[in-house]
């Protein structure tokens, strides 16, 4: 008894004894070996495809960020292009607008001279007819005035109408210099 005490308490309670470090070895070689036959391998392979898939999700994000650049690129030329079309609309608009406001003052132009035209022919033709209407009431009372001074009377047709137009005929001689 004293011999497994005295042996008891020679051993250290932290060093394990030689035959737990022996079977703790044997499977720690058979795990490693399992491990490494089994287990590594197949991680291997999942860690190869996951980085596979990664750098594929890469390159396709690099691909989609190079679309996405090309179609800005095709996005603000067509812009750039619309801007220009809306500039040339516009500038093809201000013209048209600018020959139709020509177009119509040419037209108000003369529907203003054809106006004038015809107030002033219409004025002429006025002129015209009271001229002939003064002529003959001035006939009339020249005549009047004749028969009274002369006292014969101008009834006959002939004789009055040659005295009335050697009449007027004289009036429009002695005012023409006079309207010049």
């Amino acid at each position: 008894m004293t011999t497994t005490v005295l042996a008891a308490a020679a051993q250290n309670p932290l060093i394990p004894a030689v035959y737990d470090i022996v079977w703790s070895a044997v499977c720690l070689a058979i795990i490693g070996f399992v491990f490494w036959k089994k287990v590594l391998p197949t991680f291997q392979k999942v860690l190869a495809d996951r980085t596979e898939k990664i750098e594929g999700g890469i390159a396709k994000a690099e691909q989609a960020q190079a679309q996405a650049q090309q179609a800005l690129a095709e996005y603000q030329a067509q812009l750039a292009d619309a801007r220009a079309e809306a500039a040339r609309i516009r500038d093809d608009a201000r013209a048209e607008a600018e020959k139709i406001k020509e177009e119509l003052y040419a037209k108000a132009q003369a529907e203003a001279a054809r106006i004038i035209a015809q107030g002033t022919n219409q004025l002429a033709a006025q002129r015209a007819q009271i001229v002939a209407e003064l002529r003959g009431d001035l006939g009339r009372m020249a005549v009047d005035l004749a028969g009274r001074v002369v006292g014969e009377s101008l009834e006959d047709e002939s004789r009055r109408r040659g005295t009335v137009d050697r009449f007027l005929d004289e009036l429009d001689a002695v005012s023409a210099p006079a309207g010049k």
